[in-house]
């Protein structure tokens, strides 16, 4: 077959958290930009690039697994490795036969770097994260709005200053920097010129953004201006959910009424343990503020069960805590002790005991439970109510009915269908009004139409 002239085909694969997924649209625009194609996942790509995730160490076993399925699948390609498994554990990502390329978080945006010619069987190149000195503009957008995508990821910040016990992040990408307010502007009207009509802001700690005298408040007073109907906020720490931002959300038509607030833990010993910035009751009072001030505000939470030291009563008053907030959502997570960090220290130096598998297990099924029932009381809420729902998928085989789903302001899941699948794809990338009717066993809202 004849290559004369016919561009190179890079595809990439990501892993972890929001984040990731931005940085990885905007080095794959670079690529596009040096005269690269994006290859469909039926092709067989020059180049594939998989973003990695440290965060626990079921994360990094999943980004090990997606190396050397990548590398099974196409034999014939050049398998780049980079994001924060790369970053935190290059030695392990060399000892997988069939990677060509090692990057580190400040190196991934060269595409120079990812097809160099060199001597070695492995070229690495990984930076300590301490060396990054800014934050990298990204955001989930190639040359235009992807198909069937409504939704797009804006980052806003990297890094953390925080230095958490147990958490790998700083370790990773560095300490907490942010894109300039100018840029962030910038990206958001591309995005919006594109077509898109939800920015999701992105970055480890957003609300420690910091540009010039702009503070993340004031950056989201700038962002009204751009022409999306609607502006979501990813996670934010408890400690710097201020007044003045959740009276911002109040007031705002566009940013919508929705945070992921982590508390990690509900016993005030185990929080400073971590090194975390909150108490119990300064965490109880930050959410209740946002839900009484805010119409409809849902309230999601991170916890982590299991941590070396955390007793029953520890436990108990985590569980506690969560039965009686109005939390929309929970993730519960298992403590995955992670080298180089705080607490593996204290474990390995006998400071910390660990929690016995069977104990962390059962109280993992607890809050699991729990997190069930706090999700289903949520969306229940709604049953009979309006919801202005953005629909972002459809499903239907052409001649027959068809359904589309989306989320509303608040972030529930709302399933509707429609006389055909013609319908559904028209429907893609609108907001509609939408009465809910029932909520289906995987706690899928569903309704009808206004008309």
């Amino acid at each position: 077959m004849d290559n004369v002239g016919k561009k190179k085909r890079v595809f990439a694969i990501t892993l972890g958290c929001k984040l990731n997924y931005a940085e990885t649209s905007s080095i794959l625009a670079r690529f596009v930009k040096n005269g690269w194609e994006i290859a469909d996942s039926d092709d067989i790509p020059d180049l594939i690039i998989i973003h990695t995730c440290a965060v626990t160490s079921q994360a990094g076993q999943k980004s090990r697994q997606q190396i050397r399925k990548m590398i099974k699948k196409y034999p014939l390609s050049r398998i780049a490795v980079t994001g924060c498994y790369a970053q935190m554990y290059p030695d392990s990502v060399e000892t997988i036969d069939g990677v060509h390329v090692i990057l580190g978080v400040r190196e991934k945006y060269i595409p120079e770097k990812y097809i160099k010619d060199v001597q070695e069987a492995v070229y690495r190149e990984v930076a300590s994260p301490e060396t990054i000195k800014d934050a990298e503009p990204a955001h989930s957008l190639i040359e235009k709005r992807e198909k069937g995508r409504t939704r797009a990821f804006l980052k806003i910040q990297d890094g953390c200053d925080y230095a958490c016990a147990y958490c790998t992040i700083p370790l990773a990408r560095g300490k907490s920097r942010s894109v300039p307010l100018e840029t962030v502007l910038a990206g958001a009207v591309r995005l919006a010129e594109a077509g898109y009509r939800e920015i999701v802001l992105t970055g480890v700690n957003i609300a420690d953004y910091r540009s010039g005298r702009n503070t993340f408040v004031d950056l989201l007073l700038e962002l009204e201006s751009v022409d999306v109907s609607r502006i979501r906020i990813s996670s934010i720490e408890p400690d710097i959910l201020s007044d003045r931002l959740i009276d911002t959300v109040a007031s705002s038509s566009k940013i919508m009424p929705h945070f992921h607030l982590p508390l990690q833990s509900g016993s005030d010993a185990i929080l400073a343990a971590m090194r975390r910035r909150y108490s119990a009751t300064g965490y109880r009072e930050r959410l209740m503020k946002a839900v009484s001030a805010i119409p409809h505000c849902a309230v999601g939470a991170d916890v982590i069960t299991g941590y070396p030291g955390e007793t029953e009563s520890d436990f108990m008053a985590t569980f506690r805590l969560l039965e009686s907030i109005p939390a929309a959502y929970l993730h519960v997570f298992t403590c995955s002790l992670r080298p180089g960090t705080q607490l593996s220290g204290q474990v390995s130096s006998g400071l910390r005991q660990s929690v016995s598998s069977a104990v962390s297990r059962e109280r993992s099924r607890l809050l699991l439970d729990l997190a069930e029932k706090k999700q289903r009381e949520y969306a229940s809420c709604y049953l009979g109510k309006t919801l202005d729902v953005l629909f972002e998928e459809h499903r239907g085989v052409k001649g027959e009915k068809g359904t589309v789903s989306g989320y509303s302001p608040n972030y529930l899941r709302v399933r509707c269908h429609t006389e055909s699948s013609a319908l559904a794809t028209d429907i893609v990338g609108r907001e509609r009004r939408v009465i809910i009717e029932n909520m289906n066993e995987d706690l899928i809202l569903e309704g009808r139409f206004v008309t």
